[in-house]
């Protein structure tokens, strides 16, 4: 091949317009319409070929467009407008730091394999990465001291088309960074910055880009160097590409690169948050350091670094995880665990659910669970089904005390709201709804807006949609060369006046895409009445090797075919942030149909209720806290099903039922003003109640106040005086293991058949030996509830038993409880290990029941 020297030619931006470079790389204008309307005034077809890409356009804008601006009096008024707005945002301190002084030496870490901050940065591929997005803005909204750690990939997830008979085809597009808002870290002498991983024996450079969210910097690293072995280029090549080996690859980058990175640049993050599993190998890392930097051993330098580590999973089944076979880990960690000072069967165990199972293989939540003392779940149902899934671990604890608590998921308001409404919020609800869009009080003021004036809007929103509909399915089909009369078709497809229900996600299996297309006469009904018609926009992607998600895909686009519903039911292809964005602020009702309690926790439905869009679901993942009947819809009342044929005629007969019998009436019960104030008052319940609740900006200061800033204190304690007390504890721990074979319960006061009312105390009396431990190592406690019919315990809660006395070596304890509730119930006893810099039992998986 001829050697091809490259050099970057920048657009000349005279230096009057200089700011426009600034408001390009900086990802704040994803969430301001007012710097998107800039944007658009250069050149609105641009912006739209350049696919909403800033940095593209201005390579592209014209000299002589640059010179005409020059002397628009308007644009050069609205670009300092602009600019003084992105100056004020990122200098005027936000809510961290004036609620939280003391947080001034917290640096906090937020790693994950994907981020969905706007459609011409593809470095995500769904859910996953549009809530990893979400945080970043809204951290950059509560002026956190935040920094994040993704791959920046050459080629991405892929993009999707289907051939004529509606199979998904898969595409992958080439991604030239020189266009994109990013730019490369540089060192202090004008060097690319650049970290290395070792990759089974081969060293591989790894360099680092940023990406400005407002004021969060997110660094992105990417292996696809010259230096680089072929086969180590194209490991930040795709987005859940390839197999174990490929994932194992990345994520090695993503955790241990990515501190080397961080390391690399001064950064040192007293917290890191793990968004998912794939970066489970930070916590390795971060003991890798400290072991090099200090005299501690293993336990103890795993103390210090387990202690300012969060671990989110969004993961609702075992099979979810990543796992790694026992040869796959030795061909990648051979050398490293060495420098941990461990063998390769204890860095094995280390991410087993049972240590002693040689059979099993290493798993990369057991692992983040392991080093991740702080660790939570993404709503409340899912905290359920995640406690029940680790019960290997703690097999000895009720669900209700595994150690995992939840955060449910938010959104990004101001990034999701639609322009239209956003100015009407500012009219009638006042600055705060920027400011504060997790305050009820604001949102509460949604009743100001008059009825009219919302519903001409959320109007407007819907006629948009079908516009962007029209224009996609022109595209869609001009790319399959379809004839004159189909494309004719497309552009009246839909109607502007029309119920409008929206599906977009992922296609797995689980989310149900074709449950209601089970009874084909009722749904054709629906949607072929001209008086109250209904009709469906479908997008999503299924994974390439998910056959069965695309077979759904595939009688989607078939029924509307064969049924001659084509111009009422439509599929969007290559689903991506812009389609997402049309959907939710265009669309009447968003339709949920996961299979419960399988959606971890689900957030398209969130990003409809700031725009005004009611929910219809199934009571999954965020709306079954959500829910109420002033609010949205529920398919089924929580049911959960063996047989899953029978959930699907059930719950698709509920679907049915709801649409012809509550939603389509409503919709359509219009005044004489043609206005439907059943359904405004809805819309407006709606978003008085769940904007507020299920804003990313709560989500958010959630994580600062319960995760962020304790972990942040314990790193601190354990890393003072050159780590005292992580060694103490570390040497407490072992005391505490070797010494629990001789703790044992003696006796408990018997209270069978001994009847209490409600209002009254139940005493608790236990007798134990404690053998080499001191009352100061331990916890006594009643764990006591409802018994339900089989006599099990049913939603447990604890009482702390007090130390009384001790005699021979046996010691008393005791307790009470006020019986709140009447029914059958019971209690046992058990003791735990108990310190005050130790959470348990996160961190010790120790208990001693009677």
């Amino acid at each position: 091949m001829r050697t091809v020297h490259r050099f970057h030619v920048q657009p000349a931006i005279p230096e009057r317009l200089s700011c426009l470079h600034e408001l390009a790389y900086n990802l704040r204008w994803t969430w301001d319409h007012d710097t998107i309307e800039l944007f658009l005034r250069l050149d609105a077809d641009m912006w739209q070929e350049c696919r909403h890409n800033p940095v593209l356009l201005l390579n592209r804008v014209s000299q002589a467009r640059f010179q005409e601006v020059l002397e628009d009096d308007a644009f050069l008024a609205h670009q300092d407008r602009v600019c003084a707005s992105l100056k004020a945002y990122l200098s005027d301190p936000g809510w961290f730091p004036k609620q939280h002084p003391e947080g001034t030496d917290l640096t906090i870490g937020y790693f994950s394999m994907e981020f969905g901050l706007t459609e011409c940065l593809p470095i995500y591929s769904g859910g996953l990465g549009a809530l990893a997005g979400d945080h970043l803005k809204s951290a950059s909204d509560l002026d956190l001291p935040l920094v994040a750690v993704g791959l920046l990939y050459q080629k991405g997830y892929f993009s999707q088309y289907l051939n004529s008979d509606g199979w998904q085809l898969e595409e992958y597009h080439t991604n030239d960074f020189s266009t994109l808002p990013i730019q490369p870290v540089t060192r202090e002498d004008g060097k690319v910055l650049e970290v290395s991983v070792d990759l089974a024996g081969r060293r591989v450079s790894v360099r680092v880009w940023r990406a400005q969210v407002g004021r969060i910097p997110l660094y992105l690293l990417d292996t696809n160097l010259a230096q680089n072995h072929p086969a180590d280029q194209d490991v930040t090549d795709e987005l859940y590409g390839g197999g174990p080996e490929e994932r194992i690859r990345q994520e090695i980058v993503l955790g241990i690169g990515g501190i080397r990175a961080l390391e690399a640049m001064g950064i040192k993050p007293r917290v890191c948050h793990m968004n998912e599993g794939h970066s489970a190998f930070l916590s390795l890392e971060r003991v890798r350091r400290l072991l090099q930097e200090s005299s501690l051993d293993y336990q103890s330098a795993r103390q210090v670094a387990s202690a300012g580590t969060v671990f989110t999973t969004h993961t609702p089944v075992p099979a979810g995880f990543d796992l790694f076979s026992k040869e796959l880990v030795e061909k990648y960690f051979a050398n490293y665990v060495g420098e941990l000072g461990l063998t390769m069967d204890q860095f094995m165990a280390k991410g087993r659910a049972v240590p002693s199972d040689q059979a099993e293989p290493f798993n990369v939540a057991v692992l983040s669970l392991r080093h991740a003392y702080r660790r939570n779940a993404v709503s409340a149902l899912h905290r359920r089904v995640t406690a029940h899934m680790m019960r290997a671990g703690w097999p000895d604890l009720p669900d209700e005390d595994m150690p995992i608590e939840y955060v449910t998921n938010g959104v990004h308001m101001r990034g999701w709201v639609a322009a239209d409404l956003a100015q009407l919020f500012d009219r009638y609800l006042g600055p705060r709804w920027r400011e504060d869009p997790a305050d009820p009080a604001v949102w509460s003021r949604i009743d100001r807006v008059p009825d009219e004036e919302l519903w001409r809007t959320h109007t407007r929103q819907r006629e948009r949609l079908v516009a962007f509909v029209r224009s996609n399915l022109e595209t869609q089909l001009k790319r399959r060369n379809a004839s004159p009369r189909e494309l004719e078709a497309a552009r009246e497809a839909l109607r502007a006046d029309a119920l409008t229900i929206g599906f977009a996600r992922r296609f797995a299996t689980y989310k149900r895409a074709t449950l209601v297309l089970r009874e084909v006469d009722r749904l054709k009904t629906l949607l072929l009445d001209e008086r109250h018609p209904v009709q469906f926009v479908f997008a999503g992607k299924a994974h390439p090797r998910d056959d069965a998600g695309k077979e759904f895909i595939r009688e989607i686009v078939r029924f509307a075919k064969q049924q001659g519903v084509q111009h009422r039911l439509v599929f969007l292809e290559d689903y991506a942030l812009d389609i997402a964005r049309a959907l939710v602020q265009g669309a009447d009702v968003w339709l949920n149909t996961p299979r419960r309690p399988l959606e971890a926790s689900g957030t398209s439905g969130m990003k409809v209720v700031v725009n005004g869009g009611l929910n219809l679901s199934v009571l999954d993942g965020w709306w079954d806290e959500g829910y109420s009947s002033e609010v949205g819809w529920a398919i089924g009342t929580g049911e959960e099903y063996e047989d899953t044929d029978y959930q699907d005629r059930v719950e698709s007969r509920s679907l049915y039922s709801l649409m012809e019998e509550q939603i389509v009436p409503l919709f359509y019960d219009r005044g004489s003003d043609g206005i439907p104030r059943g359904w405004l008052a809805m819309m407006k319940a709606s978003m008085a109640r769940l904007t507020p609740q299920f804003s990313a900006a709560r989500m958010v200061r959630e994580y600062t106040e319960r995760f962020y800033l304790p972990a942040g204190a314990h790193f601190g304690r354990l890393a003072a005086e050159d780590y005292a007390k992580a060694r103490e504890i570390a040497l407490w721990k072992d005391h505490v293991r070797t010494e629990w074979p001789g703790v044992e319960l003696v006796a408990v006061a018997d209270s069978d058949g001994e009847t209490v009312t409600v209002g009254a105390s139940l005493s608790f009396h236990a007798k134990v030996r404690l053998g080499g431990l001191s009352p100061d190592d331990v916890a006594v406690e009643a764990y006591h509830g409802l018994l339900d019919g089989e006599g099990s315990l049913v939603s447990g809660r604890t009482v702390r038993l007090e130390w009384a006395s001790e005699e021979g070596g046996v010691h008393s304890y005791e307790g009470h409880v006020v019986c709140e509730r009447s029914g059958m119930h019971g209690y046992s006893v058990r003791v735990l290990p108990s310190h005050d810099d130790v959470l348990i039992p996160n961190e010790l998986q120790l208990v001693r029941w009677e």
